[in-house]
């Protein structure tokens, strides 16, 4: 007979491959004050942390055992926090589920949330919590060199019983983000609340080491975004052995193919789409993104079926649809087999690097925030694309504000240069 959790599964496939054709808005009811019923638009719900990074940019090579000259500066960060912010500020409202403490570090991440407008509700705020706190060590070019992270509270104080007073949210949410600094058990909780409502849950593995936790909740995931590492971790982990293993280049110089870094991963991706995640978003850097599905040409119409636009989505809806119609893929042979491995790669867009810090987690919230807009994946990713170019190209981890005009342009010349790269069987 067929499990409760695999009709939870299928509920959540039929919610993301409905196509985009109706917007008559996704709201979620609440009780008024004076006890009546009363509408509010869905928001998208982000559980996971909020950190304050310092950063390190040595101005000259760094020697072992002494100080070296450079600049430090405090950035505002947490995969979690930085994916809801860019959410933000490209319009949507997303809720925020969180620890932070009442200390220098939880102060300043809390000021800047209340200046933005955005609620504070599900921030759990205490004088016993410690807030996390990442030292990180950029190289000259902007990329980690080293890093030490304080975040043991995000684990200790994010707990079920936090999260599941705010079940109301996640039950009435368009998607629920959950990143996997979260403990298994309140990892756990997240996702089953919003599988039970039949909510798409969204995995962001963080790092490497955390990515495995996928493996208790793997059931209830409907879209990760793994880097190619984290997609390795978590294949093996699902695989019960170390069956794959990382890409390996032989120096900064060599450079493989998109064919060839899709034809080496391929493999891994299989095993997280055999084990019920509809959608892999594998991040490449500067070398793009990798969007696979199992199945065929149906993935471009997944998304959050509707959902109406917020205020400021709406124009970025509006020129993305009006400039990026549904691709027709005409030339392929349509089949929607489960045996077929449907892939389409995104190219990266052409940046003045500041620092690389906030790329990954402004693609995600710039996808999120767009399937929320009313937009399908296709589109989705390449505005994610073109917010983690914005990103980037900035001194924070997110952007103190995008330029809506810019992000849509970049976003079009990224969907229009979007190509499928495998649709075969895997048999």
């Amino acid at each position: 007979m067929e499990s409760s959790a695999q009709r939870r599964l299928d509920s959540i496939t039929r919610h993301l491959l409905l196509p985009l054709q109706s917007n008559h808005g996704l709201q979620k009811v609440v009780l008024s004050s004076n006890g009546g019923l009363k509408h509010e638009e869905a928001e998208a719900v982000v559980i996971g942390g909020m950190v304050l990074d310092i950063h390190a940019t040595p101005s000259v090579p760094a020697n072992p055992r002494t100080t070296t000259p450079g600049k430090v500066s405090y950035v505002l960060g947490g995969v979690a926090r930085n994916v809801a912010e860019c959410m933000s500020k490209l319009g949507a409202k997303p809720f925020m589920i969180s620890a932070l403490g009442l200390d220098m570090a939880g102060n300043l991440l809390l000021e800047h949330w209340e200046s933005a407008g955005l609620s504070t509700k599900g921030i759990w705020k205490h004088q016993n919590i410690e807030t996390a706190v990442v030292c990180s060590i950029l190289d000259a070019s902007g990329e980690l060199a080293a890093a030490v992270a304080s975040v043991e509270s995000i684990e200790k104080f994010l707990t079920p019983e936090w999260i599941e007073q705010f079940g109301c949210n996640i039950r009435s949410s368009t998607v629920v983000m959950v990143d996997a600094n979260l403990n298994p058990s309140a990892l756990k909780s997240s996702c089953q609340l919003a599988a039970e409502s039949k909510i798409p849950v969204w995995f962001e593995p963080v790092s490497v080491e955390k990515s495995r936790r996928i493996n208790s909740v793997v059931k209830y995931i409907s879209i990760a975004s793994p880097n190619e590492d984290e997609l390795v971790a978590m294949a093996n982990t699902l695989s019960g052995g170390n069956v794959f293993c990382p890409i390996e280049r032989e120096s900064s110089t060599s450079k493989y193919s998109k064919e060839k870094v899709f034809d080496m991963l391929k493999p891994a991706i299989w095993v997280l789409l055999e084990n019920g995640i509809k959608i892999v978003i594998v991040t490449l850097g500067s070398d793009g993104v990798f969007l696979c599905s199992k199945g065929g040409p149906s993935l471009m119409r997944v998304g959050c079926e509707g959902v109406k636009p917020y205020n400021s989505n709406e124009r970025l809806f509006n020129i993305m649809t009006a400039n990026c119609s549904p691709k027709p893929f005409s030339s392929l042979q349509v089949s929607e087999r489960s045996s077929f491995l449907f892939a389409v790669h995104f190219p990266a867009l052409p940046a003045s690097v500041v620092r690389l810090t906030g790329a990954g987690d402004c693609l995600v919230g710039g996808t999120i925030s767009s399937l929320c807009a009313g937009l399908n994946i296709m589109q989705s990713v390449a505005v994610g694309i073109a917010a983690s170019k914005a990103a980037v190209e900035s001194e924070t981890n997110v952007p103190s504000a995008f330029n809506l005009a810019a992000i849509a342009d970049d976003a079009k010349s990224v969907y229009l240069a979007a190509k499928v790269i495998f649709h075969q069987s895997m048999l």
